[in-house]
């Protein structure tokens, strides 16, 4: 297999569970899951369902009880935390539902940072973190703390920051949950861009049916298992 045909994510079998005896509880019930290089997919489904659960662990945040989590054909189950780092560091970038931005640092140097530690030069980080910076509706706002930023604005960096350093697979919890539809149209016009022009795999968690349908998949996940996978449109009309 090519690397050009090596899933950007992949699960079989996955399982999560919390707990033991009577307080046990599971999470995810044997999810088998492929996303290729490139897509644009939103997982959904009701609160309690699991769809947190498998995007931490598809980011290599969390181990599964039992399965396998490959990102770009390595197998993350099976490694020690040394390893694991290196390859949420190299291939993923994760948006939080908050944002864990530096206070001492400027909008500009958050997003520059992740660059920075990859050992690019300066100009290459600033050049970077201005271009996302100025795609998400912020370029007046480089120089700005996050104190002094809205939380709307706040949450845009964060999402540029994960961005930065054009991750193989960009997860999001939630992105644009505190964002208005303005900002939530901008952001996702951006990973559209990313998934066509970088074939960057764009995966979103979000309850909202009209950022889902602004994705190519919906994979909805219910009790801990995917009840439907498949092109948004289709989807989404089952779904009602």
């Amino acid at each position: 297999m090519t690397a050009a045909e090596t899933p950007a994510l992949e699960t079989r079998g996955l399982v999560r569970v919390l707990g033991d005896g009577e307080m046990r509880t599971e999470i995810l019930r044997g999810v088998d899951l492929t996303i290729r290089r490139g897509e644009f997919c939103a997982i959904v489904g009701p609160s309690g369902s699991g769809k947190s659960t498998l995007m931490y662990l598809l980011g290599a945040l969390d181990r599964p009880t039992g399965g396998t989590v490959a990102v770009d054909g390595e197998d993350t189950a099976a490694m020690d935390e040394t390893l694991l780092a290196s390859v949420r560091n190299r291939k993923i970038g994760f948006i939080f539902q908050f944002h864990y931005l530096m206070p001492e640092f400027t909008a500009e140097e958050n997003v520059m940072m992740p660059v920075l530690k990859r050992g690019s030069p300066v100009r290459e980080a600033r050049e970077r973190a201005r271009g996302l910076l100025d795609e998400l509706g912020l370029g007046d706002k480089l120089h700005r703390v996050p104190s002094r930023l809205s939380g709307g604005e706040q949450q845009r960096v964060a999402i540029a920051r994960a961005l930065a350093n054009e991750p193989l697979v960009v997860l999001g919890d939630e992105p644009t949950g505190n964002l208005d539809t303005k900002n939530a149209d901008r952001v996702f016009a951006v990973f559209e861009r990313l998934a066509k022009e970088k074939r960057q795999t764009i995966v979103v968690v979000t309850h909202d049916p009209h950022m889902a349908a602004r994705t190519a998949r919906v994979v909805r996940i219910v009790d801990g298992r995917i009840v439907d996978d498949g092109p948004t449109r289709e989807v989404l009309e089952r779904m009602g």
